[in-house]
């Protein structure tokens, strides 16, 4: 067995002790009533909007990294009390690590947190399997930064793959490996099938969904509609946005209606515990996502990008693999027969691991010369993980009232919830 395979195996029997670490995203999610960021929500599609996925370090959480140098965030060790392992990075990026660590085990937050009588007491070390996690971070990361020159090779779900215990042993029968196709990959989809350049690919996509100058036109887009989470859980959902970067979301539900805008300069929030200031980190994740042709005009969003062709539920899709300026990855699928965007996939470097996202396209419909989707899937790592957002009315370039941006004034003797 060579040096990287003793490794693995070292991993999986030492990972089969960690129950988990503290899930903080879930708790922070249950004490922000939902305000988190995407990794613990979900990501906001800007041009088709979101329920439950607005957020930060986590609703592509890797956009808050990006920010980091320029806003100098504080460390974890500055901002959380009883921090052994994890205190030199980035506090914004506790939370996805804690869903990642989460998801890979299949646990929640009470496996390694206390929770007395409805509260949370994040520092306490009553239970053993938090002690035991961060021996298991500690070797994860020494692994990485030992073995594999610092890239995140091995994570939880290296040997996890959604278990408390890792798997250990082969499940019988084996199957067959597949063989590989005679002449290489380019042989098997087609000798002399030329392939579209990524150009190509986007300038269909372009025309797809309705052409440049209509694309040109676009002023203004006002969405409503409602959402399902994985639980059953629904409420109604309401984008309104203005090029290139203002928006206002409101998402009901049976707590309330939970408000998010930012009106170019300044981002803000509000729900039942009163209004507050939108924390910096946060916005420019949302500001991201809610970029008005952040689906639309796809060319200039990629430093650098390739193609291949491949299948995605039964139909031909040429994916074009880009990295943003920021050095996220992201995989877009368009339906090679339509050109219409299909799928949309990006991948989050935490110092434990990836974290993928996934936002789905369907039910494309013609609003005022465009193709729209008006079905929209969403899945994350962590928190509200699967979202479903079925829009009734999406309408273009109609008047906004430039209000609808402007930080709402507390009512008195409201408490500000914290950002």
């Amino acid at each position: 067995m060579n040096t990287s395979g003793r490794v693995l195996t070292t991993v999986c029997l030492g990972l089969s002790i960690l129950l988990v670490i503290a899930v903080g995203f879930e708790l922070k999610t249950t004490a922000a009533s939902g305000h988190g960021n995407r990794a613990s929500r979900g990501q906001i599609v800007p041009v088709l909007g979101d329920e439950n996925k607005s957020s930060s370090a986590g609703r592509s959480l890797g956009h808050s990294q990006t920010q980091q140098g320029a806003l100098k965030e504080k460390t974890i060790g500055e901002t959380r009390k009883n921090i052994k392992v994890l205190n030199d990075f980035p506090d914004s990026q506790l939370i996805p690590m804690m869903n990642l660590i989460a998801a890979s085990l299949g646990v929640k937050c009470n496996n390694c947190h206390v929770n007395k009588n409805g509260q949370w007491d994040f520092p306490l070390d009553d239970k053993p399997e938090k002690n035991t996690a961060r021996e298991m971070i500690a070797m994860t990361l020494n692994i990485n930064k030992t073995t594999f020159k610092g890239i995140n090779e091995v994570s939880c779900f290296t040997c996890h793959r959604g278990r408390i215990r890792p798997v250990s042993l082969l499940e019988l029968p084996i199957p067959e490996p597949t063989p590989r196709p005679a002449g290489g990959a380019q042989a098997a989809a087609g000798a002399g099938a030329a392939q579209p350049t990524v150009d190509d690919i986007l300038n269909k996509y372009t025309a797809a969904i309705g052409g440049q100058p209509a694309i040109d036109k676009l002023k203004t887009r006002t969405m409503k509609g409602t959402y399902t989470l994985a639980n059953g859980a629904t409420g109604s959902y309401e984008a309104i946005q203005v090029a290139p970067d203002k928006f206002y979301i409101a998402r009901g539900s049976q707590q309330g209606i939970a408000e998010e805008a930012f009106n170019g300069s300044a981002g803000w929030q509000k729900d039942g515990r009163g209004v507050a200031d939108i924390r910096p980190d946060q916005l420019a994740d949302l500001k991201i996502e809610y970029q008005f042709f952040r689906d639309i005009k796809l060319k200039d969003q990629y430093t650098r990008t390739n193609v291949r062709k491949d299948k995605l539920n039964g139909r031909d899709v040429y994916v074009i693999t880009g990295v943003r300026p920021d050095k996220k990855r992201e995989r877009l699928f368009f339906d090679a027969e339509t050109g219409l965007l299909l799928r949309r996939m990006g991948y989050t470097e935490t110092p434990l691991g990836v974290l993928p996202d996934q936002t789905d396209y369907e039910d494309y419909r013609d609003v005022d010369g465009m193709k729209v989707p008006f079905t929209v899937k969403i899945a994350v790592v962590g928190g509200f993980s699967t979202a479903t957002r079925k829009f009734t009315e999406v309408k273009m370039n109609v008047p906004v009232d430039d209000s609808k941006f402007s930080k709402p004034t507390p009512a008195a003797g409201a408490v500000a919830p914290k950002p």
